[in-house]
């Protein structure tokens, strides 16, 4: 074999193994991009679970309020759960009839000291503020989970705050406290 035919030969080998060695990366460069199609299409349906799963919980903890605040906030003078727990004797320890959340009607004199914890705390915040606030911000400033279906819940006991006289509702989700003409021991001045 002489030089030249050595050469050829060589070259030829070389293209021949470069060309394989193309066509192997080419093929698993082909698996990797299947494989991040399969990955993105798998994340996609997982979203998809994740949302309905946040949207189912968010309906089922809207529900729990809105039937805790049933059984529990009737008015006065008709007869609650509340009063046929008391009655029964099943006060925690703090007075308040346990699993039932009541939050009066608001009337000139009554202190929001007969509110839960959780309702004093964001009428705090709004006292604090001093302006409107929207329930995102009002969960933020109150430090508490700003995720979509925990801002749907503090709506709910924000609206049940309005209907009862204890906030008003300035705009479509605008909560602040009402201006009243004598200060009283619910509403200390900003």
């Amino acid at each position: 074999m002489t030089a030249g035919h050595l050469l050829l030969f060589r070259t030829g080998a070389r293209r021949c193994l470069m060309g394989s060695l193309i066509e192997e990366l080419q093929r698993r460069e082909a698996a990797a991009r299947q494989e991040v199609d399969e990955l993105r299409g798998e994340i996609a349906r997982l979203n998809d679970r994740l949302e309905r799963a946040e949207e189912r919980l968010s309906r089922l903890e809207i529900t729990r309020e809105t039937v805790t605040e049933i059984l529990g906030g009737a008015g006065a003078d008709q007869p609650t759960v509340a009063a046929e727990a008391a009655s029964a004797g099943s006060l925690a320890a703090g007075g308040r009839p346990i699993g039932v959340v009541t939050v009066p009607p608001w009337r000139p004199g009554l202190a929001q000291s007969v509110l839960p914890p959780s309702y004093q705390d964001l009428l705090e915040v709004l006292a604090d503020a001093g302006r409107p606030l929207r329930a995102g911000n009002i969960a933020a400033a109150a430090g508490l989970s700003t995720d979509k279906s925990k801002i749907e819940g503090l709506r709910s006991k924000l609206k049940r705050l309005a209907e009862r006289g204890w906030l008003t509702e300035d705009g479509p989700g605008l909560f602040t406290l009402p201006r009243r003409d004598a200060p009283d021991a619910s509403h200390p001045p900003a």
